[in-house]
Parts: C-alpha cells; sequence; structure tokens
C-alpha cells in the first residue's frame, strides 16, 4: 500500500471512528438530555397538542381552559383564561412556549394527564401512541369568584393584598392582589412587557407578584396578636394585668411614642389600664413594656409557632412564596435573621410589629385563623380536588391542622379582646351590631412621614368563627388600618354571612 493510499485509510478509520461514537453519543448517552430541553421543538409541538385540563373555581366558574385551532391536519390548543384578570397570580398561566406559573406549574401533571395515576397515564399513553387528542385532569380551586372579585374591587387598584380563609379547614375563600393584570395578556407575543409595566398606584410593585403570599410588609399593630398570645400563653401576664400609660414607654433612654389617631393631635396617652384595654386601644406604650419583660426572644419563639419563619404549606410554587419574620438589610440585599440573644433585639418595638419585622398577608390571616380556631392552625390550601376526563376523581384535599400555636384558653382570652376592638377600640363603628366581629388594626410606619401601610385582620362570627379576613394597603397618606382597610373586610365579611 503507498503512502497517500496509507493515508487516506487512515482517515477514514479516524472518520469511521468518530461517526460510531458520535452515533452512540446521541442515541444513548444524550437521548435523556435532547428530550428534557425546553426548547426541544418536538416535545413543544407535543404539549400544544394536548387538552389541556380545566382551572375551576369552588361553583364550577371555569378560571383557565383551551381555545381549540386546526392547521394542516394538526389539532392544537392554546390556553385561555375567561375571566381575565380574576386571581391571576394564584392560577398562574400556561404559554404555547412551555411557560408555566403559579397553579399551572404546580398542577402541570394532572393537567396534561401526566400524572402518578397508572391507569389514568397507560389510558393517556394508548391515546397518544394511536394519534387521538390526550386530555388532562380538571383541577378545582377552593376560591370564591364573587369573593375574589369583590376583593379585588375593594382594593382598586391600591397595592395590597386580601386573603380569605376558611377558620375550620384552611381552605382559601379568596386570594388578591393588587396591582393585577389580565392573564390572556401572557399568551400573547408582547404580553409579558405589557403586564411588566403595571406598577399599580405605589408606582413600584410588580403585578406579576403575589403580594398575599410573596408580599412582605411591616405588620404594625396587628403583631400584638402575637406578642399578646405570648405575654399570655406563657403566664407572664392576664388580661387584667395592669399598666399606666403616660403616652410613651422609655427604651434604651429613649421614648418610643404611642402612635396618633386620626381624631386627635399628637400621641395618645391612657393612664391606668389593663393589658386587654391596652390591646382594644392598641396601645404602644403596653406592648413595648410587655415586650421589655418577656424578651424578644420569646415573642419570636411564639411567631415561629404561628408559622413564621417558615413558608407557609401552600400548594403554590415555593418561589411565589416568602417566610415571615425578622429581616436584615445590606448589600446583598433582603435577607431572613434569626437573632440568638435578647441584647440584638429591640424588643419594645417589636412587640407591636416594628423593628425589621416583615410578614406576608397570608402569615398574617393564619394567625386569626389559629385564634379563631382554639389555637390550632389550620392547613391553607386551594386545590379542592382533581377530576379525571372521565369523571373520576383522582385526588381530593382532606382539610389538615399543622399544630397547636397556643393554649385554647390563650385563644379564647384574644378572641374576647380582639371583639373589644371593634366594640369600642380602634375599629369602633366599623362593623354593624348585627355582625359580631373580632380583629385587631395596624398602622405600620414607614419612615414616610404620616404614609403607613394600613392592616386589618379578623375574624367573624367572633362566638363561632367560620371566615377569617387579613387585608393591608400599601403606602396610604394616614392610612390607618381602621379607616382604610377595616372597610374591605366588613363588605367581604358582610357577602359571605349574608349581613
Amino acid at each position: 500500500m503507498n503512502k497517500q493510499l496509507r493515508h487516506v485509510s487512515v482517515a477514514a478509520l479516524i472518520l469511521l471512528a468518530v461517526l460510531v461514537v458520535s452515533t452512540t453519543y446521541w442515541q444513548t448517552w444524550a437521548v435523556g438530555d435532547l428530550a428534557a430541553r425546553q426548547d426541544n421543538s418536538i416535545k413543544l409541538i407535543e404539549r400544544q397538542t394536548i387538552d389541556r385540563g380545566k382551572i375551576l373555581a369552588a361553583d364550577g366558574t371555569v378560571l383557565a381552559n383551551n381555545r381549540v385551532s386546526h392547521k394542516h391536519g394538526l389539532t392544537t390548543f392554546t390556553r385561555h383564561y375567561p375571566q381575565n384578570d380574576l386571581a391571576p397570580q394564584v392560577i398562574g398561566y400556561a404559554t404555547n412556549a412551555g411557560t408555566t406559573t403559579g397553579l399551572e406549574q404546580v398542577l402541570d401533571d394532572y393537567l396534561t394527564g401526566s400524572n402518578t395515576n397508572l391507569t389514568n397515564t397507560f389510558k393517556q399513553e394508548l391515546n397518544r401512541l394511536g394519534g387521538q387528542t390526550v386530555h388532562g385532569n380538571n383541577v378545582y380551586l377552593t376560591l370564591r369568584p364573587d369573593i375574589q372579585r369583590l376583593a379585588q374591587d375593594q382594593l382598586a387598584g391600591r397595592c395590597g393584598a386580601v386573603v380569605v380563609l376558611d377558620t375550620h379547614t384552611g381552605a382559601v375563600v379568596a386570594m388578591a392582589s393588587s396591582p393585577t393584570y389580565n392573564a390572556n395578556l401572557m399568551v400573547q407575543p408582547t404580553g409579558y412587557n405589557k403586564v411588566k409595566k403595571i406598577q399599580g398606584t405605589c408606582g413600584d410593585a410588580s403585578a406579576l407578584q403575589n403580594n398575599a403570599t410573596a408580599g412582605l410588609y411591616p405588620p404594625g399593630s396587628t403583631f400584638k396578636m402575637v406578642t399578646a398570645a405570648a405575654a399570655l400563653d406563657s403566664s407572664a401576664y392576664t388580661p387584667n394585668s395592669s399598666f399606666y400609660d403616660p403616652g410613651y414607654c422609655t427604651e434604651y433612654g429613649k421614648r418610643v411614642s404611642n402612635a396618633g389617631n386620626p381624631d386627635q393631635n399628637g400621641p395618645e396617652a391612657f393612664g391606668n389600664v389593663s393589658l386587654a384595654q391596652g390591646f382594644e386601644h392598641s396601645i404602644n406604650s403596653v406592648f413595648c413594656n410587655v415586650g421589655k419583660h418577656i424578651g424578644g426572644l420569646k415573642i419570636l419563639d411564639y411567631a415561629k409557632r404561628f408559622g413564621f419563619y417558615s413558608l407557609p404549606p401552600l400548594d403554590t410554587p415555593p418561589d411565589g412564596s416568602a417566610a415571615s419574620g425578622l429581616y436584615k438589610f445590606d448589600k446583598h440585599g433582603r435577607h431572613l435573621w434569626t437573632p440568638t440573644s435578647n441584647d440584638q433585639i429591640d424588643s419594645g418595638r417589636l412587640a407591636f410589629g416594628q423593628f425589621n419585622m416583615l410578614a406576608t398577608p397570608l402569615q398574617m390571616a393564619l394567625v386569626g385563623a389559629t385564634i379563631a380556631n382554639r389555637g390550632v392552625t389550620p392547613k391553607p390550601y386551594l386545590v379542592q380536588k382533581v377530576v379525571a376526563p372521565d369523571g373520576s376523581t383522582v385526588t381530593k384535599t382532606a382539610p389538615q391542622m399543622l399544630a397547636r400555636a397556643i393554649k385554647p384558653e390563650t385563644a379564647a382570652q384574644l378572641n374576647q379582646m380582639m371583639q373589644l376592638v371593634v366594640q369600642g377600640g380602634t375599629a369602633a363603628g366599623i362593623f354593624p351590631s348585627s355582625l359580631k366581629v373580632a380583629g385587631k388594626t395596624g398602622t405600620a410606619e414607614l419612615g414616610l412621614g404620616s404614609v403607613y401601610d394600613a392592616w386589618f385582620v379578623c375574624f367573624a362570627p367572633a362566638d363561632n368563627p367560620r371566615y377569617v379576613v387579613a387585608v393591608v394597603v400599601e403606602k396610604q397618606p394616614n392610612g390607618f388600618g381602621a379607616s382604610v382597610s377595616a372597610p374591605i373586610a366588613r363588605a367581604i365579611l358582610e357577602k359571605l354571612l349574608h349581613r
């Protein structure tokens, strides 16, 4: 064999070896990677040929379904949201490009029929191989469209959130977040950019964020529910424990003043009061002294019992929720912080919901639900049941209790104190006498002068609680919880209880 022919033969052998290795790689080792790539056009087309299951509200109202298209002998489906802007942060969206968020993401296996139900999966695969349309499962939520719409209307474009829970089961009756958006925009080519520009009246909130689960706000005086729980449950105080209120408490040699009210000039001063009266009139000096006495670590211990420092176990994507607790701010941004000694905590300010305490509306709703539920925290949930295309039930949510946070007698004492708030305290005159409500106002300082986050957390009927409502409205001029947020809760409870 001459030299030139030998070179050609060697080159041919090398090329053959490369071909064998590359073929083996792509057919054996890399096949999984290819199938997993989100931009794989075959997989995307396959997803579009699936009749994705519907998402329905508790009353059967369709919240998400499909629009059908027939082209070139191929039937494809595009997601559609008939209620437009109703709870888009909860439901999420599913695009033809394969992007999913919210419940559309969490429930994707069920909605596409690829869930782990063996019989259902087998049927779907037979349909797929036979060229028949694969039908996903339908999902029924706990949301009530009338209450959800009312909550959104009551926010009236103001940044904030409303959470309504069934106190006995933890079912989410409504979860409204503002600013909001029309979910149908997200399936349009330029829709995402349009939604990104929506900021609401506060000017810096994203319509894509679910403020109910991911919005972190200083809870202000609504946090006194937690402080009072710690004070009473640990037997450090009783509702009748006495205090003297000169209009301030002294901490670290400085005065911490009470809040002012719209009907007077300057901070309030009440003189001799009980703990129950301090709660009723939301007297900061009383709670400042409670915090100094029992210590910030004790307060945080009880906060954790209510669920602070943990992501709420809701059936939504974890990255769409935030844990409530103390936060630190540094060059890397905001991060959850767990102090190890009382010396690290401004216990007086923590006691009335300041000192870098941040909470989500869902977390504060769970505090209210725990008190209403005699000290036991219900597990919140949004998915009521999943139904197969043949009408059979794939799975159904059974209500669960998470843990006992406080003693039943402590919960009963807090219930009575919260009733005082509505009867003659900071929320007096808001609710009709026919509606027996237990509640707590909150006016959270933001360091913006007289601009506050306005809070109200309540449950009703107070003597046999059925629903808990938590409301926060961001950055309101003179934004007192009683005048801004309590009326929203009233409108919702009146509709729920037909009053």
